[in-house]
């Protein structure tokens, strides 16, 4: 009678101190790293090489580590606002400023100056200042790709909006709406999603005729597709 056979010693591996967990399959053909809220496990063959595991865990760490980071991001409430928070507007750092002698939020230079208040009634009054300072900027980036695309008569109206589910959309009648919380990311993330609505102008769906419209004008739209995936949630809301 043959001795039984040993366990496997279990690997201590770790990406962003979240210990990562290893489960072996014998109908599994190749490696996968999976990511959810504190827990990171890779699903591997059942006779593949630890080192092989290894290098392929290694090699996912950056992007597991900011993965990870979103999810704490989401779970973790905003900061209240106060005199001195930064105010990111598109790829810019403004700085909140609370002066008594000011009635209506407004912009000078890199401050926005808004009159004191509780928690709750600066976060309301900070989107509204966002909102009146965003649809310019997200109506002229919209505007500017229908007209490069060849679709301005297609467009209908450009309007803000603050649902949850979506950060831009595009009606059959042409109109676009599009996140007023866009203004918080990067330009560049601002104009795919305006690009990303424009394009339906001409192609509803999403087939590979849309995204090759949406790749004449936007080279690398898929990086700044992976930064909103990975960074929206913090966004919005205050």
């Amino acid at each position: 009678m043959s001795a039984p056979a040993r366990p496997r010693p279990q690997p201590h591996w770790t990406v962003g101190g979240v210990p990562v967990q290893l489960k072996r399959s014998a109908r599994r053909r190749t490696l996968t790293l999976r990511v959810q809220p504190g827990t990171v496990t890779v699903y591997a063959p059942a006779h593949l090489p630890l080192a092989r595991i290894a290098d392929f865990v290694e090699a996912k760490r950056g992007w597991a580590e900011r993965h990870l980071a979103t999810y704490a991001a989401r779970a973790a409430p905003p900061l209240p606002l106060a005199d001195g928070s930064p105010l990111p507007f598109f790829g810019q750092t403004l700085t909140l400023r609370l002066t008594p002698d000011t009635r209506v939020a407004g912009r000078r230079g890199l401050e926005v100056h808004l009159p004191p208040g509780d928690p709750a009634d600066l976060a309301r009054q900070v989107e509204a200042w966002y909102r009146r300072a965003a649809l310019p900027e997200l109506r002229a980036l919209t505007e500017g790709y229908a007209d490069a695309l060849g679709a301005r008569d297609r467009l209908g109206q450009v309007r803000l909006t603050g649902a949850r589910t979506r950060w831009g959309s595009c009606s059959a009648g042409g109109d676009i709406r599009l996140h007023w919380a866009l203004s918080r990311a990067p330009r560049e993330v601002a104009a795919y999603v305006a690009l990303h609505e424009a394009a339906h102008l001409l192609v509803f769906d999403h087939s590979p005729r849309y995204w090759a419209h949406v790749a004449r004008q936007m080279p690398d739209h898929t990086r700044w597709r992976a930064w909103l995936r990975e960074h929206g949630a913090a966004l919005a809301p205050l």
